[in-house]
């Protein structure tokens, strides 16, 4: 069956089978839109032939979905709503993220960081650059601080897979960007290796051209570690769902003025809440406790990025 690249791409992530489509594109290709149609048929979602779910499913029985309740049977009135469809990206985004919430045993640790030198770092860099067109942020510094923490506990950039546990050579930073209609994580590859100019420019572009919707799927697809910032929402703390195959996933939180205790005297500073949920099978909890020490180095002394 003839299809084309974004055709293919969408169908397999939307579990559609291209064999049970008839193609309205030129000599019956099928392409996007036959997808999308697809998608918003009751019947769209074909089974799989038997010989290839004999090689995509695993012998182990994996528990079935909760069947839908509809919002009626919960008690919602009908025409008390409206109904907006569902994108490609909803669906996609719905989909990932109760597989992996279900599937992943996954566990939350959560460290505060005071980020005064960070931030007065951070204002001496623009400062002096700025007429550069340097423009960094602590979500740039961030990047940069998580990278080299997973090169320094080396066993957390990882991938969990059933033959073993995949260590990663580079830190593949992605990271949230809110675009309409949902999330997607363009990614910092190899950040280790890269500056903060360099970061905070790639990060600037692919954010813009993530809600312009013109990012390339190898732009999204793939990375070792995932970072949400909803500090800048005003967020204090959270969680977020892991974005597998990634190992981990960092949540931060907005830094706030805050009382600490320093030679047994209270004083005034400011402090940022961050959690990181751990993928169990690859990160215990010494682990990402190892992990976040290492990332807390980086941020209450941002002069250790520069070695």
């Amino acid at each position: 069956m003839l299809a084309s690249p974004l055709a293919k791409r969408l169908a397999q992530q939307g579990g559609i089978d291209l064999s049970g489509l008839r193609g309205s594109g030129p000599n019956g290709r099928i392409v996007k839109s036959d997808i999308e149609a697809a998608l918003k048929s009751p019947y769209g979602r074909v089974q799989q032939p038997q010989e290839s779910r004999a090689l995509t499913q695993p012998s182990a029985p994996q528990r079935a979905p909760a069947p839908f309740k509809s919002l009626e049977s919960q008690g919602i009135r009908p025409g008390t709503y409206d109904l907006v469809p569902l994108d490609l990206m909803r669906k996609t985004i719905a989909k990932r993220m109760t597989e992996s919430f279900r599937d992943v045993p996954h566990f939350p640790l959560t460290i505060d960081i005071e980020i005064d030198a960070l931030l007065k770092a951070r204002g001496e860099i623009n400062k002096r650059f700025g007429d550069s067109g340097v423009r960094i942020s602590v979500n740039d510094m961030c990047i940069k601080a998580a990278a080299l923490a997973l090169k320094l506990v080396p066993e957390s950039n990882a991938s969990y897979t059933p033959d073993g546990i995949a260590q990663h050579h580079h830190a593949d930073i992605a990271v949230a960007v809110a675009v309409p209609h949902g999330l997607i994580a363009p990614i910092i590859w190899q950040a280790e290796t890269k500056g903060l100019a360099q970061i905070s420019h790639e990060m600037a572009d692919l954010a813009k051209r993530a809600k312009d919707k013109k990012l390339k799927p190898e732009e999204y697809q793939g990375g070792t570690f995932s970072i949400s910032n909803m500090g800048m929402l005003g967020i204090k703390s959270f969680a977020s769902i892991i974005n597998e195959p990634h190992g981990m996933i960092m949540s931060i939180g907005a830094g706030d003025k805050r009382p600490v205790v320093r030679n047994d005297a209270l004083a005034i500073a400011t402090v940022m809440s961050v959690t990181v949920t751990c993928d169990h099978r690859v990160v215990d909890g010494a682990l990402g406790a190892a992990f976040l020490k290492a990332f807390r180095s980086f941020i209450e002394d941002p002069m250790a990025m520069l070695l």
